[in-house]
């Protein structure tokens, strides 16, 4: 049998737009030889066949925001993910514990901000669970930290530590710390927290990637390269070993962390390590030509930058308008800077106040320098006030969307609507006002925040509600995205993004033969079955890595 294969018997989602029908792929060298109707096929070629049964073949898809290793970290230590409630997180925590007796801190993180009264766990059920040891868990979203009192005490933390710049102390009635440090008040700890080995790392890297691929993912953006934060180690050592052992199946651009407190000589040596990288690896599997800075925090902890104050518990208003981490003057002057280097910006924007911030500096960029392909993309943008959404089109910045979040569901619901001014639910994630405006789109997941599987994702961004959930579509229908928009986003709109489009993203002639295929083809299905398709198989230049698939050739076939 020659190296040829031939998927064939199922339509075929080519990046953009319906999926093509009778079509037959052939991929030849690991790459896309041709896309003919499959009537032309050769009877007498010895190619492998792929018969799809009407399974729909994609592109990889690629995550344009995602922390891979902290999340394969997360499943080989205390892993409280799989929790639905406070009880199940201490009966996971105790029984890690438990098997692991030898561990002396106890180290981890997935527990939800909707299990604990205010998002805001105690340190005395980590005291009765860990039996006296320190222990860190990193909430799910990673922007929150639970401590028990062993670990306070190590790290030196009293009622008299102030609050930091970026971050804030739960407190007790007498000051002390009740155990839930949120945003950079975690960073605390960051001179008694345990070190990631650098084994450790790469077997994170190594677990997440099978994950991943298992997800259908060939691809994806690092969104936290060059520098350790939230408890998750810094990749770069583990993704440069992957790479000399020939390890890593996937392309990977890491986002260099713009340490918040630096200055403007952060772009020289970001400039420095993405041309060492470049030297040492010239095949482009990895590469360091984007810039990661955190404008915000998030909503439910009340660190997102709002136009608007936060309200209290009795729905008055507070003085409170969220963190801007880095003052709106200078976020211009280092976004301007990296543009002129032509180093992309992806900043984490969540609230609207650091989605206009952002946008400003993205502005100030094209002032200075005219338009340049920079392809600068804001994460996350859960409230995106209106005179500003057509702004994305017209500065060139794409929407990257985390689109398994725009739901009712209880953190959102419980923790983060009722504080915000009335109306703003219906500026929740407005994806579908984005995409009438002319953004261009680029998904990710924001894994281990939430699960990385681009289906669930696609479902949520198309029904904006979860599957078998009674309430309605968050942000009201307006804001739904058809099958076709929220399936390119995670295909061609992330290799765009990740400046991949000339060979990844798409399934056309030149391509890498990076594929999946689908099961149902979630576009002969209901929109609210969508969750029901399944990856059967993924595919990288060409290799099956995941899934079995029976092959014949077109002479045997017949």
């Amino acid at each position: 049998m020659s190296g040829e294969i031939i998927f064939h018997g199922g339509p075929v989602f080519t990046g953009s737009g319906r999926p093509l029908e009778g079509r037959a792929v052939i991929v030849r060298d690991g790459r896309v030889a041709a896309v003919i109707p499959e009537d032309q096929l050769d009877p007498a070629s010895e190619a492998r066949l792929v018969d799809l049964r009407g399974a729909l073949l994609s592109p990889g898809f690629q995550d344009a925001h995602i922390h891979p290793v902290g999340g394969g970290i997360e499943l080989l230590q205390c892993n409280l993910t799989d929790a639905e409630s406070a009880q199940e997180c201490v009966d996971l925590i105790r029984a890690y514990a438990e098997a692991n007796p030898d561990e002396e801190w106890i180290l981890g993180g997935g527990w939800g901000m909707d299990h604990f009264a205010g998002g805001n766990p105690p340190r005395r059920l980590l005291d009765e669970a860990a039996g006296g040891r320190p222990v860190l868990l990193q909430s799910r979203d990673h922007h929150s930290t639970w401590a028990n009192t062993a670990a306070i005490e190590r790290a030196g933390v009293t009622a008299e530590t102030p609050d930091p710049a970026d971050g804030r102390i739960v407190r007790e009635a007498d000051g002390f710390p009740a155990g839930t440090f949120h945003e950079g008040a975690g960073d605390l700890f960051e001179h008694v927290r345990p070190d990631t080995s650098a084994e450790l790392a790469y077997q994170g890297l190594l677990r997440a990637q099978e994950e991943l691929i298992a997800l259908g993912i060939t691809g994806w953006q690092d969104a936290m390269v060059g520098a350790a934060v939230a408890g998750i180690a810094d990749p770069l050592a583990a993704y440069e070993r992957a790479l000399d052992e020939g390890t890593l199946e996937v392309h990977v651009v890491g986002a260099q962390w713009w340490v918040r407190d630096g200055g403007i000589e952060q772009v020289e040596r970001m400039l420095a390590r993405r041309a060492e990288i470049a030297r040492r690896h010239p095949d482009r599997r990895l590469d360091l030509g984007t810039t990661k800075i955190m404008v915000d925090g998030v909503a439910e902890n009340q660190t997102a930058a709002m136009l608007d104050p936060y309200r209290d518990e009795a729905g008055h208003d507070t003085c409170n308008h969220g963190l801007s981490f880095i003052a709106p003057a200078d976020l211009r002057c280092y976004v301007t800077a990296l543009d002129e280097a032509g180093q992309q910006v992806h900043m984490h924007a969540l609230g609207d106040r650091a989605v206009r911030e952002a946008l400003d500096a993205l502005q100030e960029a094209r002032d200075v320098n005219g338009s340049t392909d920079g392809r600068h993309h804001l994460a996350h943008i859960q409230v995106v006030a209106e005179q500003d959404v057509p702004r994305f089109a017209a500065l060139g910045a794409i929407a990257n969307i985390q689109a398994l979040w725009a739901m009712h569901e209880d953190q959102l619901d419980e923790l983060t609507l009722p504080f915000l001014q009335d109306g703003q639910d219906a500026r929740q994630y407005p994806f579908g006002d984005l995409a009438r405006a002319g953004a261009r789109f680029a998904a990710g997941s924001d894994w281990p925040v939430s699960t990385a599987d681009p289906i669930a994702a696609i479902h949520v961004a198309v029904n904006r509600a979860y599957p078998g959930s009674g309430r309605g579509p968050l942000g009201g229908v307006h804001q739904r995205l058809d099958l076709e928009t929220a399936l390119a986003a995670y295909t061609s709109g992330s290799a765009y993004v990740n400046r991949r489009e000339d060979d990844t993203g798409s399934v056309r002639e030149g391509c890498l033969a990076n594929l999946v295929v689908i099961d149902p083809n979630p576009f002969s299905v209901p929109a609210s079955e969508i969750h029901r398709s399944r990856v059967t198989s993924t595919w990288i230049e060409g290799r099956l890595v995941y899934g079995a698939v029976p092959g014949t050739t077109l002479k045997e076939s017949r």
